[in-house]
């Protein structure tokens, strides 16, 4: 574990340390565009990073959303990076726990993610089949749309996903 690490939520000056933090974490996607969307979006996401020794060596974001045809709150979480070379430090963790105190904090009853289901499930992240994403998700990906009741809120009712603009590009829940 990384005892001198600080979690915070990120400033307009960690964006360039942000960024580099996605090229390096995930070579082979280019998640700049979203991240940069999200850092400029404003208060409908929560985004906090991790810091050591004044560097930034993590960062998650949370976005604010609904189920079409209802009152719901519910949050999306993702996207998700640590520094490569730290990762299995609990860093991760860390930063998905101080996330879920915000979303509580904010009224948020679930929380959404598209991802590993070994590495989510660990927060209590179940397969999701009532709501639905935005965009039809490849068959080996299904498993991996999940969510999670932060405390005892009501189960949202069945329906698809209503994201903010950040989250329009099918590209992001297609391939």
């Amino acid at each position: 574990m990384i005892h001198d690490l600080k979690i915070r939520e990120s400033r307009p000056g960690d964006a360039a340390e942000i960024e580099r933090l996605y090229v390096d974490a995930f070579p082979d996607e280019d998640l700049v565009p979203l991240v940069r969307e999200l850092l400029d979006f404003g208060p409908s996401v929560v985004s906090l990073v991790a810091v050591r020794e004044q560097a930034v060596v993590g960062h998650i974001g949370f976005t604010f959303c609904g189920v079409e045809g209802g009152n719901d709150k519910v949050a999306l979480l993702a996207p998700l990076a640590i520094t490569p070379s730290l990762h299995r430090q609990g860093i991760g963790s860390t930063l998905v726990e101080a996330g879920f105190i915000q979303m509580q904090q904010a009224k948020i009853g679930y929380v959404f993610v598209l991802g590993d289901p070994a590495y989510y499930s660990r927060f209590g992240f179940k397969a999701e089949d009532k709501v639905t994403t935005p965009y039809p998700l490849p068959a080996e990906w299904r498993g991996a749309w999940q969510s999670v009741a932060l405390h005892d809120a009501e189960i949202p009712h069945a329906g698809k996903l209503s994201v903010p603009k950040p989250w329009h590009h099918e590209a992001l829940w297609t391939s």
